[in-house]
């Protein structure tokens, strides 16, 4: 078992809470998971002490307005909240680190990608929804996340966009930031697509579910036909649904340590 800490990082007026999962790697071995919509860093412990199993450091930046992570909420930008992320690489991380973003996650990686190319070694776009989702999922997604709503209607809305059958959806009633999450909305929305839609340069894992209603089959190649079949890897897991890691934590972290082994490090590459 690897060293589980928490440290802050701090630039301008904000303050980022940081849980730090292994040692101090080796140059490329430093993986940042960002979560997904309104949701916190906390849903990664599995994960996060998995793959620090496989001799990497593991950075958890809590997204601003969740837990002890601090900043303004009014008036941002995607790029305002990839920054908070390459601010984390840059003072945490030994070199270019790796970038997982879950659902809304990928977005601010992609972000920290294009507006930070120096800091990025890859990213993984994990439960990428596809360009047009059913509208249908975006209302579930509302009633997930709103605790005044009644537990059974908030575990059906779970099942319906998130978790697939066989899996257990109680496990998400909590770790949701209502407040954060409308910031985080408003950010996408005060961005233009085109200013971090393409990652950058950097290599891309599409890393999907195979029963997640947010990505349906017919879109499987979509971030290869638009970002180009030599940078993006696509990988189905199956027996997983728009969550996908809490579903299947063994073949994520198989899929991610084996996307990062296979990449070199600027030192191998020189």
């Amino acid at each position: 078992m690897t060293q589980r800490r928490r440290e802050f990082v701090e630039h301008g007026d904000v303050r980022i809470d940081v849980i730090l999962d292994g040692d101090t790697p080796l140059l490329g071995r430093s993986l940042v998971l960002l979560p997904s919509s309104a949701r916190d860093s906390e849903d990664f412990d599995d994960i996060a002490q998995r793959l620090a199993n496989t001799a990497m450091l593991v950075l958890r930046p809590q997204p601003r307005g969740m837990c002890a992570s601090t900043g303004p909420l009014e008036g941002l930008t995607l790029h305002d909240l990839a920054r908070d992320v390459a601010a984390v690489i840059a003072q945490k991380a030994n070199g270019p680190a790796h970038v997982l973003g879950h659902a809304f996650g990928q977005w601010i990686g992609r972000t920290v990608a294009a507006d930070h190319p120096a800091f990025v070694r890859s990213v993984i776009l994990a439960a990428a929804a596809a360009k047009q989702t059913d509208p249908s999922l975006r209302a579930a997604l509302a009633i997930c996340g709103d605790p005044t709503q009644p537990r059974a209607d908030r575990v059906e809305a779970l099942r319906r966009a998130f978790f697939a059958p066989g899996h257990d959806p109680t496990e998400w009633l909590t770790n949701w930031h209502p407040d954060a999450g409308k910031a985080q909305r408003a950010a996408t929305a005060a961005t233009p697509t085109s200013e971090w839609w393409h990652a950058g340069e950097a290599p891309v894992l599409d890393l999907q579910a195979a029963l997640d209603p947010w990505r349906p089959p017919a879109s499987r190649e979509d971030w290869r036909l638009e970002l180009g079949a030599d940078r993006v890897t696509i990988q189905v897991i199956d027996d997983a649904s728009h969550a996908l890691i809490p579903e299947q934590p063994d073949a994520v972290t198989e899929a991610v340590s084996h996307w990062i082994n296979q990449i070199p490090t600027e030192e191998t590459r020189t």
